[in-house]
């Protein structure tokens, strides 16, 4: 227990030293533009993916428990489209970069700890809490909304065609029940707890390749525990946010 309570502390101690002023924005410009390529970019194949086959999923599994000739077929695309919304993009999108991204970015930074990268610019003078983690911050908060909403969109699309394809709902049905009963502020919802678990998933997994004490094989460890503890807190904060925001 107390060890965890000084992890918490090492933790926002360290966020103190994230978040100071770039001492040169020209390296800072390069750096956050490399973030967004490793970070953001390399992670839409897999979202793609992802989100495609799970929106199929979902509107087959619908289809196949609304037997009921009482419900209309419309529920189908409204059922698809508020579980997308609300729980698969921004919920498990977000656990599954927590292992692709948060693994890379403690691996990454558990490298340079190793082999005294980090101490080298600590010895030039360089903040190196800030130069290696507020652009994955920066790059993170801003754009993995944007990579939610394409989940978002994929998912829906993937519905439609599983819809098409097995003949289980209709084109005109799927679509009526996307368009039916929109609350604007799930989506809301949806990008608010979408750029609260991009900083979780930037920062977390930061704190362990930064703190890593011994060579590779204890970068491995803290890799594991890094995606570990990341998709423990997502997890906690969705459900902190769920009460907050929707009760």
């Amino acid at each position: 227990m107390v060890k965890y309570i000084e992890n918490i502390g090492r933790y926002f101690i360290m966020l103190s030293q994230v978040f100071r002023k770039p001492q040169k924005k020209k390296i800072f410009t390069r750096t956050f533009w490399r973030e967004i390529d490793d970070l953001v970019l390399s992670s839409f194949g897999i979202v793609a993916f992802i989100s495609f086959f799970v929106g199929g999923v979902v509107v087959i599994q619908m289809a196949l428990n609304l037997e009921n000739p009482l419900i209309p077929r419309t529920l189908i695309g409204y059922a698809t489209r508020e579980s997308l919304v609300l729980e698969f993009s921004p919920t498990l999108i977000s656990i599954i970069l927590a292992g692709k991204v948060g693994s890379y970015i403690t691996s990454s930074i558990g490298a340079m700890r190793v082999t005294e990268q980090i101490d080298a610019l600590a010895v030039m003078g360089v903040n190196s809490l800030n130069h290696l983690v507020l652009p994955k911050i920066i790059a993170t908060v801003l754009l993995y909304p944007f990579l939610i909403i394409f989940s978002m969109f994929l998912g829906i699309i993937g519905g439609y065609v599983a819809g098409n394809l097995t003949g289980l709902v209709s084109s005109q049905d799927f679509i009526d029940g996307i368009h039916k009963y929109v609350v604007n502020f799930h989506f809301y919802y949806a990008l608010i707890k979408t750029a609260v678990f991009a900083f979780v998933i930037a920062t977390i997994p930061a704190f362990y390749g930064y703190y890593v004490k011994g060579g590779s094989l204890e970068v491995g460890r803290a890799s594991t525990k890094a995606v570990v503890w990341t998709s423990v807190v997502i997890i906690l904060l969705n459900y902190i946010l769920t009460q907050l925001l929707l009760s």
